[in-house]
């Protein structure tokens, strides 16, 4: 035997064996991800408050470029092959992923705000809904994080110097009037007084705080602040990922002097009502300020949360923490199991002589970053922090505090069942239960918090994966390729062993200037194609100028048109050669490419939060149910049963090929059953407009029984596609290499043809 032929099936078995090694370290990958957001799930954390990010699994391809933009850690994680949200709690509302994503599978949304009472009703430009001229800007818009705050100060701003236009006031009375009164000098505040300077209007800014910054103010020391890369008016970028407490507030401080801002602070604001004029009055202490426009960036933290408990208004107590240093030698409780409580109780434990304890209502954390999870855990197991999780604060004295732990969720001290008492010694307690967010005097100023009052949200619908320029090319290419094929339909009739004698051979075969081109051309773009992978590597990507979603779009325009070319090239014929095997390998991939799309279909959605969509579907049953009963025709039952029987006929098995078995298998059954189902419908006289929506209701509760009833295998279809698809392909330039070596070396290519030159 020749030692050529065993060298060979060594390096197969060998990259066999790496092929199953790898995809047995994906499967462990994807079991770990699974159970991590199913704990996440029992323990709340895989949604947050306010923003976290939702996946379209239609278009999601599974690259992991959000993955890798994401800044917190485990917010996103690959299963199955896709993206899928695993601590929803986690995302602060960067929006990275998002811009990161190829195909605009993930979009930040606020979750479901049918039932939320905390968000106020604000339109586009964030005016209050029914209450002109009162705006909000911020934190208290839902919306956590100082780039978007930002971004809200200088819109309001804008707004309201669009509303005001060329105004020029009716009397000296009013000339005296602010266009604008800002209340909370935070993030938010301080864009839009910047912006209201910037274009030119009176605006006064107030807060109760004695210093600019707002939530930022008070913030430990030395603390960094993720701004991102931000616009601020009157300043302009900052380019900066991340600034310290110090460099934000000192920065911000610099502007109010720089641009002689109107501020007051230290004071608080009491009441806002609107005059008959329209414009506002706000009570601050006893004055009255008057302003045509109200800008509410407040914040949702307001007042700090209270425990209503015996000797929290002893002087120890206290309910932020700004310099851990000055706190030494000292027996210190953190009450809270939030970021803010995690990194108190850690910067205090890392003083000198200290002992702290944690004392937090849980027997879980489920609302903490990764990092602060993973240090306070630490702390507990090295005993640097005493844990007293499952407890709250009964007593505060002078020098002991008494913790009682509770049963079940501890949700107060109410909610559970005393099973025993500590009491320990104490010269300070720190108290992180959050703040009383000022809706009362929002809602007295007249915003609405009522879900009701919110305009309508449109569905979550497919976002769309941007590649319809690419369809468009490839509709337009096949087209040309069509016209060629029927113009010279004389030459690339003939049998390829015929077509010598053909007066065309020599303009149309594939060593012609024709042939030779797009020969040449699709090769180049499929080299082009390969690019999209160095773009998307972690390593790589970085060394590739443009987006990642420009470059898939380039992805699925360069392997369609190199497929198109290579067709022309071939003369519409396959050989039994390396060109005709490089041929077949590139249509099998593109085709594998548009069946995959089909397979994103069957995805299921529940596992990233599209659980709503199954019980969207039994709201629609059960409305149309009662139609059905009083018909007396069965038809409900009926219904139903079709669908049940096609899901069960579908015995999806665990090898690749059953599963697409199954899975043709069902949608034929169902197609079958709900032809005969329309067709007795009809004959039974039911009308056409009941008919189809009867149909529209099976085909969607089809597809949600089969994702249930299979999710695993449906994922496992997917998973497996990708990996045959990302082989299939290194065949294909494989093909495409022995091709082109052999073209050059023994097909009697001359390049020069290309050029305009005469046959060697």
């Amino acid at each position: 035997m020749d030692s050529s032929l065993l060298i060979v099936a060594f390096v197969l078995v060998t990259l066999a064996a790496a092929v199953v090694w790898r995809r047995r370290v994906d499967a462990a990958a994807t079991e770990r991800i699974v159970a991590e957001r199913s704990l996440a799930v029992a323990r709340g954390s895989h949604k947050a408050r306010l923003q976290y990010p939702s996946v379209d699994l239609s278009n999601c391809i599974g690259c992991g470029a959000c993955v890798r933009a994401c800044p917190e850690d485990g917010v996103l994680q690959l299963a199955y092959g896709q993206a899928v949200v695993v601590h929803g709690a986690r995302c602060v509302g960067h929006g990275l992923c998002a811009r990161a994503c190829p195909t605009n599978a993930i979009a930040l949304t606020l979750g479901d705000l049918k039932g939320r009472r905390d968000l106020p009703t604000v339109d586009e430009d964030l005016e209050a809904i029914g209450r002109p001229g009162l705006f909000l800007a911020g934190e208290i818009t839902g919306f956590a994080l100082v780039r978007t705050a930002v971004s809200h100060g200088a819109q309001v701003a804008h707004a309201v110097r669009t509303r005001l236009g060329e105004q020029v006031a009716a009397d000296g009375e009013q000339e005296t009037i602010p266009d604008l009164l800002v209340m909370g000098l935070g993030p938010a505040g301080l864009s839009c007084m910047l912006a209201a300077k910037e274009l030119g209007m009176h605006a006064v800014g107030v807060d109760q705080a004695e210093d600019v910054g707002g939530t930022v103010f008070g913030y430990p020391r030395r603390k960094l602040v993720m701004t991102q890369p931000m616009d601020l008016p009157l300043h302009g970028r900052l380019k900066r990922l991340e600034y310290t407490k110090e460099q934000l507030v000192e920065l911000w401080q610099g502007l109010v002097r720089k641009h002689e801002l109107d501020v007051h602070l230290g004071v608080r604001v009491d009441k806002i009502e609107v005059c008959p004029d329209g414009t506002y009055a706000v009570t601050v202490g006893e004055r009255t300020l008057r302003a045509r426009n109200v800008c509410l960036a407040v914040g949702r933290r307001g007042t700090p949360r209270r425990l209503d408990v015996p000797g929290e208004d002893l002087a120890k107590v206290a309910y932020s923490l700004i310099d851990a240093e000055s706190y030494r030698d000292r027996q210190i409780l953190v009450v809270g199991g939030g970021d803010s409580a995690i990194e108190a109780a850690v910067a205090l434990a890392e003083q000198p002589g200290n002992t702290v304890t944690l004392s937090y209502r849980k027997e879980f954390f489920s609302r903490l970053k990764a990092k602060n999870e993973k240090r306070i855990q630490e702390a507990f197991a090295s005993g640097a922090i005493h844990s007293r999780l499952g407890t709250v604060v009964k007593e505060i004295t002078e020098d002991e505090v008494e913790v009682v732990p509770v049963s079940g969720d501890g949700a107060d001290t109410g909610g559970g069942v005393a099973v025993a008492t500590n009491r320990l010694p104490n010269d300070h307690v720190f108290i992180f239960a959050g703040g009383t967010p000022p809706f009362p005097l929002l809602e007295a100023a007249g915003v609405s918090f009522d879900p009701a009052d919110r305009p309508a949200e449109g569905p979550l619908l497919e976002r769309g994966n941007g590649l319809l320029v690419a369809m468009v090319f490839s509709l337009v290419g096949l087209a040309g390729l069509i016209i060629v094929r029927h113009v010279y339909g004389e030459y690339f009739g003939l049998e390829p062993a015929w077509r010598s004698s053909s007066p065309l051979h020599e303009q149309l075969r594939p060593q012609s200037r024709l042939g030779l081109f797009a020969g040449v051309l699709a090769v180049a773009l499929f080299f082009t194609n390969l690019l999209y992978l160095i773009r998307r590597s972690l390593r790589f990507g970085r060394y590739l100028m443009g987006s990642l979603k420009a470059w898939m779009n380039m992805h699925v325009v360069t392997g369609v048109g190199a497929c198109l070319l290579a067709v022309l090239h071939s003369g519409f014929s396959v050989r039994d050669s390396a060109g005709g095997h490089a041929l077949l390998a590139m249509v099998v991939v593109v085709v594998a490419g548009v069946v995959g799309r089909w397979f994103y279909a069957f995805v299921p959605r529940a596992q990233n939060g599209r659980q709503k969509d199954i019980d969207e579907l039994g709201t629609q049953v059960a409305a149309i149910a009662s139609e059905w009963d009083v018909d007396g025709r069965g038809l409900n039952a009926e219904a139903r049963q079709l669908v049940e029987s096609s899901v069960d006929q579908a015995q999806i098995g665990k090898s690749f090929v059953s599963r697409i078995v199954g899975l043709v298998r069902s949608q034929w059954q169902l197609r079958n059953n709900l032809k005969a189902f329309a067709a007795n419908a009809r004959v039974d006289g039911m009308p056409a407009h009941q008919v189809s929506r009867i149909l529209r209701l099976a085909r969607r509760s089809h597809r949600l029984a089969l994702q249930l009833a299979y999710y695993d295998d449906l994922r496992g279809l997917l998973s497996t596609w990708r990996w045959m698809h990302r082989w299939l392909a290194v065949l294909l330039l494989t093909l495409t290499v022995v091709h082109v070596v052999a073209a050059m070396r023994y097909g009697g290519v001359d390049f020069g043809v290309l050029l305009g030159e005469a046959p060697k």
